[in-house]
């Protein structure tokens, strides 16, 4: 596969639009009455209500996420096995194993959830089939020069962070490989849900929005904290919100666009690890020691027996 290594510029969010002012209104009729504009919408809610909390027996929980229409999940852990869950029913439905001495730090499925990829400390993404009762791996990538750190999915591409410093990108349907070089370790990369963008962590405790064809830098979110462990960010489900894990015990929301922090979720004492966003629906996962919460927004009314 071809390396094509990138330039990233740093410039600003691309046709970022400057707030709208409240402007006044003259209705056409005698006497020039003037006339408020309509409220302004209300924004998008955050998951702040701890809905339930699951002991995934994994030791240390590394990674946690959501399959493509967010009924499943995965956790891997620091016993070297994936584990697939029914989170809101909190039920256990199947265990993997495969990586051999080494750790799993991130695991991730495809959109049509057929095939799990995870990544291990030993530089390489593994590919397991969903349908075959194989324990095993169906392909291996290993062009990292250090831990991965990270994998997302798209449908027609592989975006890996590594250790090495570097963001991977693996279009498989032209058989190519993009590299874009941070500096930093990489704890965890994830692609905007309309596909145009990347979100980059590093352990300098800076998330970094990047152009996903030209590798140039749009914005950059920081007050969290991430300097020794692996953390996770991701965007919410509508792109409006960037979201990143804390050592602090944290989970941090910042506005997209105007880059201002939204929301400090306390989740616990610990560092969280981990945190996957619902595809549709504002509903996070987090992950802290050995077990996962699971959050919904302040109005969620939980249906009988799912929570």
């Amino acid at each position: 596969m071809e390396d094509n290594n990138k330039v990233t510029p740093k410039r600003g969010f691309p046709g970022q639009k400057a707030s709208v002012q409240a402007t006044l209104r003259w209705q056409g009729r005698e006497g020039g009455a003037m006339a408020f504009p309509e409220p302004k919408p209300r924004g998008p809610e955050l998951p702040q209500k701890r809905l339930k909390t699951l002991d995934c027996g994994q030791r240390a929980v590394r990674a946690v996420r959501f399959n493509v229409d967010g009924n499943y999940c995965l956790t891997c852990g620091s016993d070297k096995t994936l584990k697939l869950w029914s989170p809101l029913r909190g039920t256990l439905l199947r265990t993997y194993s495969g990586h051999g001495y080494e750790k799993v730090n991130t695991v991730q499925f495809n959109e049509e959830a057929t095939v799990i990829l995870s990544g291990s400390i030993d530089s390489t993404i593994r590919c397991w089939d969903c349908r075959s009762r194989r324990p095993e791996p169906i392909q291996k990538l290993d062009e990292a020069k250090d831990g991965i750190s990270s994998v997302k999915v798209s449908d027609h591409e592989v975006l890996a962070g590594s250790v090495d410093g570097r963001v991977r990108r693996y279009d498989l349907r032209m058989g190519h490989l993009f590299s874009d070089y941070v500096g930093s370790p990489i704890t965890c990369t994830c692609f905007s849900r309309d596909g145009q963008c990347t979100l980059v962590s590093s352990l300098d405790s800076t998330l970094r929005l990047l152009d996903k064809d030209t590798g140039e830098l749009l914005g950059e979110y920081m007050g969290h904290k991430n300097q020794e462990y692996k953390l996770d960010c991701c965007l919410s489900e509508r792109d409006t919100h960037v979201v990143s894990c804390s050592e602090d015990g944290k989970v941090f929301f910042w506005d997209l666009v105007e880059g201002a922090l939204a929301l400090a979720l306390p989740v616990g004492p610990g560092v969280v690890q981990s945190l996957a966003y619902h595809p549709t629906e504002p509903c996070l996962l987090t992950a802290m020691g050995g077990s996962i919460q699971c959050w919904r927004e302040e109005t969620y009314k939980a249906e009988d027996g799912t929570g």
